[in-house]
C-alpha cells in the first residue's frame, strides 16, 4: 500500500469555497459497497434510503474561534506579527497551538493578543508541528477570548477569509459541544426538515461528540500511510448513547468522525460503552468495521487520512471509481460540497 495509491486528479473549479444555498440543496451519489453500483441523487432523497428503526449517529461538536492574530515578543527583542490556531487545550493553563510563522519561535517568546487581553509564553515543540503554550496565570479564559476575538478556521483551500455567514454555515445545526477546530462536514447537509422527514420514518438519531482537530487535516508525509501517526481526537459517549446503539440493529454514521469514534470504542471494550477519552484509531484498507454498517460523507481531499478511510469502509476501487465519477459529473468537493451516502 503506497500513499500514491490514493491520489486523484480534481479540477480546481470543483472545490466548493461556499456551501450549497439551502443546506440540504446538495447533491448526494449513493455507493453500494458491495457491488460498486453508483446512483446519482440529492440530500433530500436521504430517507428513501434508510430503512426504519436504522439509527444516525451524529457528532455534535461545535467549532470554536480557533484563528487568532497575535503580537510575538521575541527573546531577542525583535516583535512581529504571527497567526495562532488554537488546536486543543494540553493541560491547566496550556494549549497546543499552530503558528504561522512559526519556524523562528523559540521557547520563551511571548505573545500578546488583543492589546493584552490575552498573552501567553511559547514552551516546547511537540509532534505534528504543535507547539505549547503557557497562558499567563490570571488572563482571560482561552475559550471565552476566542469566542470575542477569535476568527472561524476555515480551511486552507478555501483560499478566502472566512466571513460572518460562515459562523453560521461552517457549523451543524445540532453544533452543541465546543472544541473542535474543523467541521464535522457531513453534518453540514442537515436541517430541521430532514430530521422531521427521518424520525416520521422511524429512523432513531443518537449523538456523541468527537471534537476534530489537526490530524483530521494533516498531510500524509510517508510513503507508506501505515507509517503515520494519526493526532488523538478527544471524543465522549453518554450513558444513553451507549444504550441506544447497543441496541441498534443498523448503525449510519454521519461522517468520517463519527465513523473513527464509533469504531475506537467499539474496537476497545467490544461493545459501545460511555465515557470519555482520546480516539487514535488510524482506519486503512485492511480495517474490519465493527460497529457501522452505512456511512454519510463528503468527498475529501487526494491522499488524505480521511480518503483512506472510505477506501477501507467500501474499497479502494469502488471508492476512486466514484470519485471518478464525481469529477465527471461535476459534483462539489470537500467541506462545504456534496455527499456520498455508502450503504
Amino acid at each position: 500500500m503506497l500513499l500514491s495509491d490514493f491520489d486523484y486528479e480534481l479540477p480546481p473549479d470543483l472545490i466548493a469555497r461556499e456551501p450549497a444555498r439551502p443546506r440540504d440543496a446538495s447533491r448526494m451519489m449513493v455507493l453500494n459497497r458491495e457491488t460498486g453500483e453508483r446512483l446519482d441523487s440529492a440530500f433530500r432523497n436521504l430517507p428513501e434510503f434508510l430503512q426504519p428503526s436504522d439509527v444516525l449517529v451524529l457528532n455534535d461538536t461545535r467549532v470554536i474561534r480557533a484563528r487568532i492574530h497575535g503580537r510575538l515578543e521575541r527573546t531577542s527583542g525583535t516583535t512581529r506579527e504571527v497567526e495562532v490556531l488554537f488546536a486543543a487545550p494540553a493541560g491547566p493553563g496550556s494549549w497546543e497551538v499552530l503558528c504561522k510563522p512559526g519556524r523562528r519561535i523559540r521557547s520563551g517568546d511571548r505573545i500578546i493578543f488583543a492589546d493584552g487581553g490575552l498573552d501567553g509564553t511559547f514552551g516546547e515543540i511537540r509532534g505534528h508541528g504543535l507547539r505549547l503554550l503557557y497562558i499567563r496565570s490570571g488572563a482571560s479564559s482561552v475559550e471565552q477570548f476566542l469566542a470575542a476575538h477569535g476568527r472561524i478556521p476555515l480551511p486552507p483551500y478555501m483560499e478566502r477569509e472566512d466571513t460572518s455567514s460562515d459562523a453560521v454555515e461552517y457549523q451543524t445545526i445540532y453544533a452543541n459541544a465546543p472544541g473542535a477546530v474543523a467541521a464535522p462536514t457531513a453534518g453540514l447537509h442537515f436541517t430541521d426538515a430532514m430530521f422531521d422527514q427521518l424520525r416520521a420514518r422511524g429512523i432513531e438519531i443518537v449523538k456523541i461528540t468527537l471534537h476534530v482537530g489537526i490530524g483530521t487535516f494533516l498531510p500524509v508525509r510517508t510513503d507508506n500511510p501505515a507509517e503515520h501517526i494519526l493526532k488523538p481526537e478527544r471524543f465522549e459517549m453518554t450513558e444513553d448513547a451507549a444504550t441506544r446503539l447497543n441496541a441498534a440493529r443498523r448503525i449510519i454514521a454521519v461522517g468520517t468522525t463519527t465513523t473513527r469514534t464509533l469504531e475506537t470504542i467499539f474496537q476497545r471494550y467490544g461493545r459501545f460503552e460511555a465515557g470519555s477519552g482520546e480516539a487514535d484509531l488510524f482506519i486503512l484498507p485492511g480495517y474490519e468495521f465493527k460497529a457501522v454498517d452505512a456511512m454519510l460523507t463528503n468527498f475529501h481531499l487526494p491522499r488524505s487520512t480521511l480518503l483512506m478511510l472510505v477506501s477501507a469502509f467500501a474499497s479502494r476501487t469502488a471508492i476512486l471509481g466514484a470519485y471518478a465519477h464525481a469529477v465527471a459529473g461535476r459534483y462539489r468537493f470537500y467541506s462545504y460540497g456534496d455527499c456520498m451516502l455508502i450503504v
